[in-house]
């Protein structure tokens, strides 16, 4: 190893070194398209000084590409990495980006703004804590804004920064600043954010993003950057411990463990537990990592897990506290944003997977499709691509959730085509039903594979012309 090597070895290990005990928040850009939201993360990248040399000279090569001035800088480029987002000049694909400042690390989810890639947005919201929504402050609160706030909402964000971008462009008027805070306050009176903050900013010039703004002396709030850096997530998250089993570890006669990801909670070596559906209970022998034993673990840990007794427990089951148990039911009621072009239809069965889970079902009844832009609700029979709806579903056996509400991480599902394998939709489980409410008809393994083949002729059809044919 060269002595170059060595010292970028060095710097690294203290880097990491430096920031592996802050906490990490996940965010998510979304807002109309053009509105900025690439060039904000690129702004936020360069003035906290996380882009090397060799990042800074490639931005440098393609700005002149990309852009008619020969001496603009485009910092969207460095995180529109697709060759057809740079000539188009959108951002298609979700782009996560890494920097971290003294008080805590941060990962960033940049997400399109095109109503067409709307699914890709849910994609990047399903894993935030909080949402930067960006408004150009040219146009103010415009339909995909209410849409991914609407999104942002459904899926459990409960902390927004509303950054007004583009204040350049307004001659930093304060006028303009509170016409378009007004108006959005207005409209997100009825969705479940809990902390709602705005900031006027300028990603172009930085004006308010990494640094005060001296054009903008009548705003008294702190920079986005200082925003990020001191909002609390810690009492979103629940406190319910769940362990959802993705893989049983027998590589010998004496050791079997169940491996996952901590959902929520917390586990400590003896304490009991109790293995779902089953319901048997048994007590935590050890906990194993990669890099060694655990006497505790916590959400978002890697772990394995061993029990004192052998008890069943398979892929797919979870492991929870005897006491506090999660819902277990075959019908729930979910909302659902649908993400293909080939539309939810009622009857048509579907794989769900929950977690580690993969059961059948189908939804039972469309109850209502939301109108985005006014949030309000209108039957439906079907939903189209980027819809979003609630809906009843029946499933081919009991599975095990929480409110999404209460749990993100299990309360939450995804809807695949059984014939493509594709990821069709997105789910957040409201609450368990009654099987009255529900399909009462049972659906067998071999129906479901006779539908799957007759599916396949006639794409169509749902359930109910099947059975009659």
């Amino acid at each position: 190893m060269t002595t170059e090597q060595t010292l970028l070895q060095t710097d690294i290990e203290s880097y990491l070194k430096l920031h592996e005990n802050k906490d990490m928040l996940r965010i998510l850009t979304c807002g109309s398209v053009d509105d900025g939201k690439s060039t904000l993360i690129g702004r936020l990248l360069f003035d906290s000084k996380m882009i090397f040399e060799d990042q800074m000279a490639a931005i440098e090569k393609d700005s002149k590409r990309f852009n008619t001035t020969d001496d603009a800088f485009d910092l969207a480029l460095l995180v529109d990495g697709l060759q057809s987002e740079r000539e188009q000049g959108i951002t298609i694909d979700v782009a996560y980006r890494y920097f971290a400042t003294e008080q805590r690390k941060f990962i960033i989810a940049d997400t399109p703004g095109h109503e067409q890639y709307t699914r890709n947005m849910a994609t990047g919201a399903s894993t935030s804590d909080l949402a930067i929504i960006l408004i150009d402050a040219r146009h103010g609160v415009q339909v995909q804004t209410r849409r991914h706030s609407y999104i942002c909402s459904q899926l459990g964000i409960k902390h927004v920064i509303i950054a007004i971008n583009k204040m350049d462009a307004v001659g930093y008027d304060q006028s303009v600043y509170q016409g378009i805070k007004k108006a959005y306050r207005e409209f997100t009176q009825d969705l479940a954010f809990t902390d709602v903050r705005f900031v006027p900013i300028s990603a172009l010039k930085g004006d308010n993003v990494v640094n005060e703004s001296s054009h903008m002396s009548w705003y008294p709030g702190s920079t986005l950057l200082k925003l990020l850096n001191t909002v609390s997530v810690e009492q979103d998250k629940s406190d319910s411990f769940r362990f959802q089993v993705q893989y049983v570890n027998r590589p010998n006669l004496d050791f079997r463990g169940f491996c996952g990801t901590l959902a929520s909670g917390d586990i400590r070596v003896g304490d009991t537990i109790a293995a779902l559906p089953s319901g048997k209970e048994s007590c935590i022998k050890s906990i194993v990592t990669f890099d060694g034993a655990l006497d505790k673990a916590v959400a978002g840990q890697a772990v394995t897990l061993t029990l004192t007794d052998e008890i069943d427990v398979s892929r797919g089951d979870m492991l929870v506290r005897p006491h506090d148990k999660p819902s277990s039911s075959a019908h729930f009621e979910a909302d659902v944003v649908w993400m293909t072009e080939e539309p939810l239809c009622v009857d048509r069965e579907y794989a769900i997977k929950l977690g580690s889970k993969s059961v059948y079902g189908f939804a039972d009844a469309i109850n209502y499709k939301v109108d985005i832009n006014n949030l309000t609700q209108h039957p439906a029979q079907q939903l189209a691509l980027n819809e979003m709806g609630n809906c009843h579903f029946s499933l081919t056996e009991p599975v095990q959730f929480d409110a999404y509400d209460d749990n993100r991480d299990t309360g939450a599902f995804i809807i695949i085509d059984r014939l493509t394998n594709v990821t069709v939709g997105a789910g957040m489980i409201r609450k368990a039903i009654d099987a009255a409410k529900g399909n009462k008809r049972a659906i067998s393994e071999f129906e479901l594979e006779m539908n799957a083949l007759v599916r396949k002729h006639f794409p169509h059809w749902g359930v109910k012309d099947i059975s009659k044919a």
